[in-house]
């Protein structure tokens, strides 16, 4: 069967910009959680290695909560659940409903704590890689504990863990395809919209993998570059 390759147009007739449109939320709600796994990362990598007995428990427990959970079954949770628990606070408070839950709020958190449990890990792997002679030495010369992590710990472990980084961020745009069960008019969402209305489903969907395929892409030339930028001062400091 030949394909009218003008479905894919961005006119009235066809969907291209409607798939632009939700390429564009993909990447939004996967930079949201992604951000947010940083952060989250970031502070538990803290709690395991400088925390006292109760945050390291604290943090792996975390850790294990949200490796071993379904990551779409965090995201009912967090939808879902969401819903019921805004209805009870507005309901406690006098408020009149309907009360709902946004789906790119409740998805980007819910990735975004996933990606946390799993950047932690390379946080603490990247501290662990810098030399113990640096630290060592940075503390003798008197070093305070701020500014030893602000200029020597942070550059150095941002460095190491920047190929971590960039798979994580790979790992979260192909996890918001789940983020589609919350209603939210992304990729897959609207893939699937144009999938049933054209009777067309392997075309659509095949369209969606390279969708997904150009902005993993796109992305992946990103992170590299960014690496080969912040390695510049190591190579020379070799030479």
């Amino acid at each position: 069967m030949a394909i009218d390759w003008q479905i894919l147009g961005f006119g009235d007739e066809g969907w291209g910009g409607v798939l632009l449109n939700a390429a564009t939320v993909t990447v939004t709600v996967s930079l949201c959680a992604w951000l947010l796994g940083a952060i989250l990362g970031s502070l538990l990598c803290w709690m395991q290695i400088g925390g006292g007995r109760w945050q390291q428990r604290l943090a792996n427990g975390y850790i294990t909560l949200f490796r071993g959970v379904p990551e779409l079954l965090v995201i009912y949770l967090f939808y879902f659940g969401g819903r019921q628990v805004v209805s009870f606070v507005g309901e406690s408070l006098g408020l009149q409903g309907p009360f709902d839950v946004n789906g790119f709020v409740a998805g980007a958190i819910a990735i975004g704590l996933i990606s946390g449990a799993y950047q932690s890990s390379v946080f603490r792997g990247a501290f662990y890689a810098i030399p113990k002679g640096t630290l060592e030495a940075a503390t003798v010369t008197g070093m305070g504990r701020l500014m030893l992590f602000r200029r020597m710990i942070v550059p150095q472990a941002l460095k190491t863990a920047l190929p971590g980084m960039g798979n994580q961020w790979q790992s979260v745009i192909k996890e918001s395809a789940l983020v589609s069960v919350t209603g939210l008019v992304e990729t897959m969402n609207q893939i699937s919209t144009a999938s049933n209305s054209t009777q067309m489903p392997f075309f659509f969907y095949s369209v969606g993998a390279v969708i997904y395929l150009i902005i993993t892409t796109c992305s992946d030339f990103v992170f590299r570059y960014v690496e080969k930028v912040a390695m510049r001062g190591q190579q020379r400091a070799r030479l």
